[in-house]
């Protein structure tokens, strides 16, 4: 067993801050009921709250408002749940390589058109029931036919998923798709009970190495190991995922041992308080996440390229980052994290105050006032007072307004009524999801980037493909449709005896099961 480690409390805690790091419905409830689901589990939470063999604590600032992924969109639900609950057929490692879970192995036609799993045995749900072939044709097709989120497009090229076997999965495809494989590791490739789907919102009924324990809203999800797990069981029996609406009561909760893990640090400046690295470990690897100062570009004056194009000039992002978020992170140019295949440097429009100025004089859109809608987050909440005066300097005046995430998606991200917000994408490789589609909350529409999106995923070789996306980002990257300010990095701060932690986050699951005390 681990020594539990305590210390008094932080005073003098700052006010109630709403925070997330994702584009998500996730603003919290302020309900306590619990729901607990049906399953084998085991383990039991330490009385204490310190962290053990049998429980370790994460702190989390991103809480789902229902676990249904197939419903909602936004990273909170697939963090919680995906990889953990429900499992994939295919998955990511840590250096983006594409190995089995669910599928031991996998063959592709030569015309690129039929791919055939062959699946694990011995698999169950956490209801004791078989996973089979039936299960997970069952799982693909229905997320044509019966998913809102709209990341449900990801398998448009899926013609047909059919059982072969109790054991044998075969997919047919409409044409060539690099990307294919890929989404299988993301929640469209999760696997559901055929008989486990009436109330996901409430209970997750997967073959992960967890299984659903609890939810208490406002407040933490536990999740207990899977006893009928197929594969290598958990170390930790109980996870507890502890939400905060504070950032100041998570890095004080750490200092205390109330959890053992900051799964995102939201306050990067009070890092020096975890700087004993017998007590500490402090992780700064790359995520998936892209922060964007995004633009209503269907409301004019934003319709304007030229207005968008003098926004971006009116910004030095590099003062932002070392403002908002002290310098952790990297600049990007367009929509890509140093993890995509596809990364490589851009800056179309470099920090040019003066620039700004003639382009909004030549778009005669000068002394503007745009709207700011900023979600409860606290990489937002930093870099708007330095967005806000840069453009002031060139002309623009902002009028920035605070409001919960549940008015966030319903107004920008729903009804697109707002001019700006500022928002971190986290979901991996997304640019043809937020820019392929005009009807994004961006409204973003240039039939040239459309076509080359689709050419890249037609390729036959990765090669090929991620020449296409290069230029298709290049393009992006001149018509400034939103404001890429930087790529947002992966900074936890966990005890230091905790064991199994990533690097780099590229993936939108946080993988409990690998983790453990040394």
């Amino acid at each position: 067993m681990r020594t539990k480690r305590w210390t008094a409390l932080a005073a003098g805690m700052i006010g109630l801050i709403l925070v997330s790091t994702a584009c998500s419905a996730g603003s919290t409830s302020t309900s306590s009921s619990a729901t607990t689901s049906a399953g084998s589990a085991t383990g039991t939470e330490s009385s204490s709250g310190g962290g053990s063999q049998d429980k370790m604590s994460i702190g989390f600032v991103l809480e789902p408002t229902t676990l249904d992924f197939t419903q909602t969109d936004g990273a909170a639900i697939p963090q919680a749940l995906l990889l953990n609950v429900y499992e994939t057929l295919v998955k990511q490692d840590e250096n983006g390589q594409i190995v089995p879970l669910l599928a031991k192995s996998w063959t592709v036609s030569d015309d690129k058109l039929t791919y055939t799993f062959e699946l694990q045995t011995g698999v169950t749900f956490s209801t004791g029931a078989d996973f089979t072939a039936a299960d997970a044709a069952f799982s693909l097709n229905r997320v044509k036919t019966d998913w809102k989120s709209s990341v449900k497009s990801s398998l448009d090229v899926m013609t047909s998923a059919t059982a072969t076997s109790p054991t044998q999965l075969t997919v047919t495809l409409s044409r060539p798709s690099t990307s294919f494989l890929f989404y299988l590791t993301t929640r469209v490739g999760a696997m559901f009970s055929q008989t486990g789907v009436a109330d996901l919102a409430n209970t997750p009924v997967g073959t992960g190495p967890y299984v659903f324990g609890s939810w208490v809203k406002g407040s933490a999800i536990t999740m207990n190991r899977n006893d009928g797990y197929w594969g290598t069981k958990p170390s930790v029996a109980t996870m507890e995922l502890r939400y905060f609406a504070d950032p100041t009561a998570m890095n004080a909760a750490l200092l205390s041992g109330g959890i053992q893990v900051m799964s995102t640090v939201q306050t990067p400046e009070a890092l020096a308080q975890f700087g004993d690295t017998t007590k500490y470990q402090v992780i700064d690897g790359t995520t998936t996440g892209e922060v964007l100062l995004s633009m209503n570009n269907k409301k004019a004056p934003l319709d304007n390229p030229l207005v968008r194009q003098a926004i971006t000039y009116a910004l030095d992002r590099q003062a932002i980052l070392k403002t908002a978020w002290a310098g952790y992170g990297s600049l990007i140019g367009t929509h890509e994290a140093p993890s995509d295949p596809w990364f490589f440097p851009i800056d179309a429009y470099p920090y040019d105050p003066q620039k700004a100025k003639d382009l909004l004089a030549q778009a005669g859109a000068s002394n503007l006032t745009l709207s700011l809608k900023l979600p409860p987050v606290p990489y937002a909440a930093a870099a708007a007072p330095l967005i806000i005066s840069q453009l002031s300097a060139v002309g623009i005046t902002v009028q920035d307004s605070n409001v919960d995430f549940a008015t966030w998606i319903d107004q920008v991200f729903t009804q697109h009524d707002y001019d700006l917000t500022i928002i971190n994408h986290v979901e991996p490789r997304d640019a043809p999801t937020i820019f392929g589609n005009p009807d994004y909350y961006i409204g973003y529409d240039n039939q040239t980037v459309r076509d080359l999106f689709s050419k890249a995923d037609s390729e036959t070789s990765d090669d090929a493909a991620n020449t296409d996306y290069r230029q298709a980002l290049t393009q992006l990257a001149q018509d400034a449709p939103v404001v890429w300010l930087w790529s947002f990095p992966n900074l936890l701060v966990a005890d230091a005896d905790v064991t199994g932690l990533v690097k780099n986050q590229i993936s939108a699951a946080f993988e409990l099961s690998q983790l453990g005390y040394s």
